[in-house]
Parts: structure tokens; C-alpha cells; sequence
């Protein structure tokens, strides 16, 4: 079982913060998994195929992580690129799911 990584105001090394980043990019990437199995979830319960898409939420989502960003001090236009990108990525996947389920 891998190490828990130090914090990073105690990292002294290269490597240690660089074990650091992998070990929060695998909690990233299980987060993300998590985050879209709600897709799958939104794609089994939306009727219509019109409903995947919804602008006004997609916006609500991006401006609360953009605050929640900003709140924690990171750069909030760059969070909220980021968030545009994974929206629309979930919305793709989203529609493929959707899709999927309505296959005979």
C-alpha cells in the first residue's frame, strides 16, 4: 500500500512533491469517476434527449466552482476554463449515455 503523501508545507524534496501530485492525481481521477456516474445517472433519468444540455445549470456550475476557486485563493478565470472543459466533456458523455439507453 502506497505511502500517504506529506503535506506540501512539509515537503523538503523534489520527489516528495512529486508523490504528492500522483497520489492527488489518483484521488482526482477517482473523483472524476464518481462525478460521472452522476452523468450516467442524469442521462438514466432525463425523459428527453433535449434535456442533456441544460445552459443555465452549465452556468451555475462554472460561476460556483469560479467562487469556490477564488474563496481558496487559486485563479478563478483559470478554474472556471478548466470547469468549461469538463462540463462540456460531461455533457458528451452525458448524450452517449443517453443514447446508450435508449438503444433497442
Amino acid at each position: 500500500m502506497a505511502e500517504t503523501p506529506l503535506d506540501p508545507e512539509l515537503c523538503r524534496t523534489m520527489e516528495e512533491v512529486r508523490a504528492g501530485v500522483d497520489a492527488l492525481d489518483a484521488q482526482l481521477v477517482a473523483l472524476l469517476a464518481r462525478r460521472f456516474g452522476y452523468m450516467r445517472a442524469a442521462a438514466r433519468l432525463k425523459p428527453e434527449r433535449s434535456q442533456v444540455r441544460d445552459e443555465a445549470r452549465k452556468a451555475e456550475v462554472i460561476a460556483n466552482v469560479r467562487a469556490l476557486a477564488e474563496a481558496q485563493r487559486l485563479p478563478g478565470e483559470g478554474i472556471a476554463q478548466l470547469w468549461e472543459r469538463l462540463v462540456e466533456l460531461s455533457i458528451a458523455y452525458e448524450f452517449e449515455r443517453w443514447d446508450e439507453g435508449r438503444e433497442g
